[in-house]
């Protein structure tokens, strides 16, 4: 099973689909979601789900964003249907987002009328762009007098995301339409703003929402899981300290992975 690019995605197919899943990932760390989230993904689609991950740049309007990752989307899964030969209508789909992504799937599902099995959302953030991205304390000064001077505009200038922190949440409260969310919250996670959006789902779909707290911190679905291979050659380990670096190392990455996968299928789990 190897990743294939299409249509600005990368895409994972395993033999005999059990589902979809879309992933969208963080800002800054989404052009390249196969590399950044290699291990994470790919134990996914070891599951059984197809994977679609839709690579993005991040810029300040987030609505166009959204709206061009689902048109990729909807792009991609035609391919598959009548170029790859899968049947998709028989398969569900989820939305599976972390950080940012978590923001553009909740997009998706208030702007767009899609069907959803279900979304997974992994420390979720919404913070204003003063907040959302480091050290812009420092660089908007500069940038205010530089467009100031090429546009001819006054010192009140700002920036911020489209649509905004608090136009967000109206837009998620007023359309969104998809049943079944997962939200997934790690303990060290300092940026995480789940709590802001579970009152919010909870409140729109009270018996399909549920929460997690997990060990790990705002980075841990980037794990990577060791490869014990140097070159062309498997490095001589034993099982006991293979075992050691899988409970210490990757052992935050192995939690979510299996409580994603009991949430995606509870029957097997």
């Amino acid at each position: 099973m190897e990743w294939q690019e299409f249509s600005a995605s990368w895409v994972l197919i395993p033999e005999n689909p059990l589902g979809i899943i879309h992933f969208l990932g963080g800002a800054f760390v989404a052009t390249a979601p196969h590399i950044t989230y290699r291990c994470f993904l790919e134990n996914l689609a070891k599951q059984g789900y197809i994977i679609i991950a839709t690579s993005f740049l991040n810029t300040l309007d987030h609505k166009a964003i959204a709206v061009n990752v689902q048109n990729q989307l909807e792009n991609i899964l035609y391919r598959l249907e009548y170029k790859e030969g899968i049947e998709i209508s028989y398969l569900p789909i989820y939305g599976l987002g972390h950080s940012m992504g978590c923001k553009l799937h909740l997009l998706i599902g208030s702007l767009f009328d899609i069907e959803r099995a279900g979304n997974i959302f992994i420390s979720f953030n919404n913070y204003p762009f003063k907040k959302a991205i480091p050290f812009v304390e420092n660089i908007i000064p500069s940038l205010k007098d530089n467009l100031k001077n090429y546009l001819q505009i006054d010192n009140n200038l700002d920036f911020e995301f489209t649509p905004s922190p608090e136009e967000t949440k109206i837009i998620v409260k007023e359309n969104y339409q998809i049943r079944r969310n997962l939200l997934v919250q790690f303990k060290d996670d300092t940026i995480d703003q789940t709590l802001t959006l579970k009152p919010i789902l909870i409140d729109l779909f009270p018996h399909m929402t549920s929460t997690l707290k997990l060990s790990g911190n705002h980075l841990t679905p980037l794990g990577q899981d060791i490869d014990w291979k140097l070159g062309d050659f498997l490095i001589p380990i034993d099982d006991t300290i293979r075992q050691w670096f899988k409970e210490n190392f990757s052992r935050d990455l192995y939690n979510l992975h299996r409580e994603i996968s009991r949430w995606l299928n509870p029957v097997n789990n």
